[in-house]
């Protein structure tokens, strides 16, 4: 008997080990094997189910799923496997019927209540049921990452944002490189009215450290980086303000300004400039994650708007550095570089804002 049981648990610890590494035709002969010799084997039946699914045979499948329940019942885990298999509509209520008995095989087992929760998406007014069934299973096993997956899902159906958050932040403490938590914590950071581009744009590159290919990740960190490079246009714009009033281009009424503005006014006017950008753009640019600054360039060299919104910043502060830095005699030039940098870039400003409005 003992030799019996030992053979079970190889065939089955190797199976299981053959599926993780994708090797299902060889675990699927390991366990045909093993059916030949016990055809009553539970376990082995469940592993043919896997199997099955993973070859997208649906049919047997289900056949391997009914044999491990025609011979062992109250198998905990072939009922689990099976409220999966029967997951959405239109067989909801067969998932559903699956989840309850695999909680009544195993009332202490976080993955049968995990299980019952996912198959309680129909019908809709279930889900505050689910979500307790979800409070249940990370009870039962708060280190399970899966655990908080399932009531973050019905927190998030439910529009509980301190549930979403928290089962992110609870999963991602358990396993740091946890996709959908990296992910969900920087959807939610994003929404945050209060939070930083800066703090977006890191929060989205951190996400895509674990989701390299999450196309909808890479949109939205290349939206937060638009917007910063948006931004620098407002510095660029407060340099020619700071251009125009140390430059004496607009003498009042009446004033008896005389040109060129002395030039310790120009050396600090250049000084002003200089601080604007350090404090208000390369202090921020340094501080990003390395991930944020290669998106920054690449956005630049890719997209025409980044280049459009880089161009004008440079155009706008080039123009207030030659308005301050030149002595300049008579006004009409530096009036005309000082409008030839400030009115495309507000138009420009101008055109965005009501292209999003629309």
């Amino acid at each position: 008997m003992s030799g019996t049981t030992g053979s079970l648990q190889d065939a089955v610890e190797k199976a299981d080990l053959l599926l993780e590494v994708g090797r299902t035709e060889e675990a699927r002969e390991l366990i045909a094997r093993r059916l030949a010799e016990e055809p009553s084997d539970a376990k082995a039946w469940t592993r043919m189910h896997r199997c099955s699914l993973r070859a997208e045979e649906y049919e047997e499948a289900e056949r391997a799923l009914d044999q491990a329940l025609a011979h062992a019942p109250d198998y905990a885990y072939a009922h689990i496997l099976r409220s999966y298999f029967f997951h959405g509509a239109p067989n909801w209520h067969k998932a559903l019927a699956a989840g309850r008995e695999a909680v009544r095989c195993a009332p202490d087992s976080w993955s049968a209540h995990v299980a019952l929760a996912k198959a309680m998406m129909h019908p809709f007014d279930q889900w505050p049921a689910a979500l307790e069934v979800a409070f249940e299973a990370v009870r039962l096993a708060p280190e399970e990452p899966e655990a908080h997956h399932a009531v973050y899902f019905y927190a998030e159906l439910l529009k509980r944002q301190d549930l979403v958050e928290s089962s992110a932040r609870a999963a991602l403490a358990l396993d740091p490189e946890c996709k959908w938590a990296h992910k969900v914590l920087a959807e939610a950071r994003a929404a945050d009215p209060s939070a930083k581009l800066s703090e977006v744009a890191d929060s989205y590159a951190t996400a895509l450290s674990v989701l390299p290919q999450d196309k909808e990740m890479h949109r939205a960190l290349d939206g937060a980086v638009y917007r910063m490079l948006r931004g620098t246009r407002w510095l660029a714009l407060l340099c020619v303000a700071i251009a125009g009033v140390s430059g004496r281009l607009f003498p009042g009424e009446g004033d008896a300004v005389d040109l060129p503005a002395p030039l310790g006014t120009r050396l600090y006017a250049l000084a002003v400039m200089g601080a604007v950008w350090a404090f208000g753009a390369w202090r921020r640019y340094r501080r990003m994650r390395t991930g944020v600054r290669l998106s920054m360039g690449a956005f630049v060299r890719t997209n025409f708007w980044g280049k459009v919104a880089v161009g004008q910043a440079a155009w706008c502060t080039l123009c207030a550095v030659v308005v301050v830095a030149v002595p300049w005699t008579e006004r009409l030039v530096p009036q005309i570089l000082f409008w030839l940098a400030l009115v495309p870039t507000l138009l420009t400003i101008w055109f965005e804002r009501a292209g999003m409005r629309r």
